[in-house]
Parts: structure tokens; C-alpha cells; sequence
């Protein structure tokens, strides 16, 4: 009876470290192969021919001039423009606009990239507000490689929004970089394509509301202050 009643006490005894074992493996496994697991950027479309085009710019008063080529400051308001970057002065309750073409890959057709205009600038790091009436020097710089534009001083804000509207076209089509057009890439452009921004280099990607043109292949969005911004999924 006694030998009986050990033998059926044994497994019982036993469960609790069975038991411990299968929690002790678990956590291991969790330890190995944790399950957060940090999100990756978007993905940023590129110039066709991975290349940067050549960029035309000039505003709704003044002719229209080679980036790649630069030139002086034309007046107050005017253009100045340097390889892949111009710039132009806002002041605050005057509306200045810029506009940036640029040239296919081929050669053949100039298109618009981009157009940014500002009313309402109200303030700017290391200076301070904004009085009516004065300006702000604002540099677009567009990268070589990617369809992303850099618009400066960083952290500018405006009361009125200023209203960006970007194009993606120069990608060609090949929205994911594969080399192909296919209908991969039409599914990207209706249903993941969006406008990003980042506060600057490093930091995390987060897309704004913009609205979406398919017939231009562009982005128009109202700005609150600036920073980085990309077409992206």
C-alpha cells in the first residue's frame, strides 16, 4: 500500500518542474528572438537613370534660368540659384512663390518638380518673430539621388500654411526601382504612395496628409513649418 501510494505521488511531484522547465525555455526563446522588432523607413523613389536631372526655376515675375548654372541674387524677392539648390526671399504678408522644372532623363520635356508658396512666414530660429513686412532668406535643395527636397531655415513657421506641391514623375514610372513598369508599380502610386517629412538627418520618416494628384503625379500639402520632405511608401 505504501509502495502503491509513492509510486502515484511521483508524477504529481514532478509537475511543478516540468512545468518550471517549459517556462524557463520560453523565456530563452524570447531572449533569442525578441518580437519587437523596429519598423523600416519608407521607401524613397529615385530619379530615372539614377541620375538628378537638370532643374530649371523662376517664379510668376522672373524668367526662368539654369540651376546648374549660378547667378546673382536678382533683387529683393529674386532668385538665387546653385546647382541643385535656389533660393528666394519670403516676407511675411507678401505672397512669394518659386517653381522648379526639370528635364526628363533623355533630355526631351521639361516637367514641374516643384512649387512652394509662402505668405505667412512668422518665425525663424536664431532670429526671433516675424514683423509684417519682414523677410527671411529660403533655401530648397533638391537630392541628386532621391525624389527629396530640403527646405530651409529648418523650423521656420508661418501663420498661413505654406503650400507645397511636389511631383514624383521624374521617377519615370519606376516607382519601386526595379527596372521594370509594371502593374507593381501602379499599385504602389494608388495605394501606398504618400508625402513624408523628417525633422532632419537621422530622424524617423513620418507621412503626412497631402493631396494626391495621379494626373499631375504630385503631392500638394499645407506646411506648418520646415523641415524634410519626401515621396515615399
Amino acid at each position: 500500500m505504501d509502495l502503491e501510494t509513492g509510486m502515484s505521488m511521483r508524477p504529481l511531484a514532478l509537475i511543478p518542474l516540468a512545468l518550471a522547465l517549459v517556462l524557463f525555455a520560453a523565456g530563452c526563446s524570447d531572449e533569442r528572438h525578441p518580437t519587437a522588432v523596429e519598423p523600416p523607413g519608407p521607401h524613397f523613389l529615385r530619379w530615372a537613370g539614377n541620375t538628378a536631372p537638370l532643374f530649371t526655376t523662376g517664379d510668376t515675375s522672373l524668367p526662368a534660368s539654369d540651376v546648374g548654372f549660378p547667378m546673382a541674387s536678382l533683387s529683393d524677392g529674386g532668385l538665387s540659384l546653385d546647382r541643385n539648390s535656389a533660393t528666394f526671399w519670403a516676407v511675411r504678408g507678401e505672397q512669394r512663390s518659386i517653381q522648379i522644372n526639370y528635364l526628363s532623363f533623355t533630355g526631351d520635356t521639361s516637367s514641374p518638380f516643384l512649387r512652394l508658396t509662402i505668405t505667412d512666414p512668422v518665425y525663424v530660429p536664431g532670429r526671433g518673430d516675424l514683423a509684417p513686412g519682414d523677410s527671411v532668406e529660403i533655401t530648397v535643395t533638391i537630392d541628386p539621388s532621391t525624389i527629396k527636397v530640403s527646405l530651409d531655415p529648418t523650423g521656420t513657421l508661418f501663420g498661413d500654411p505654406a503650400q507645397l506641391q511636389i511631383s514624383y514623375g521624374g521617377a519615370d514610372g519606376d516607382l519601386n526601382g526595379d527596372g521594370v513598369v509594371d502593374a507593381t508599380d501602379a499599385a504602389i502610386e494608388q495605394q501606398l504612395l504618400g508625402l513624408w517629412y523628417c525633422e532632419g538627418e537621422g530622424c524617423a520618416w513620418t507621412k503626412i496628409p497631402a493631396t494626391h494628384s495621379l494626373a499631375d503625379k504630385a503631392f500638394t500639402a499645407a506646411l506648418a513649418h520646415f523641415s524634410l520632405y519626401a515621396v515615399s511608401f
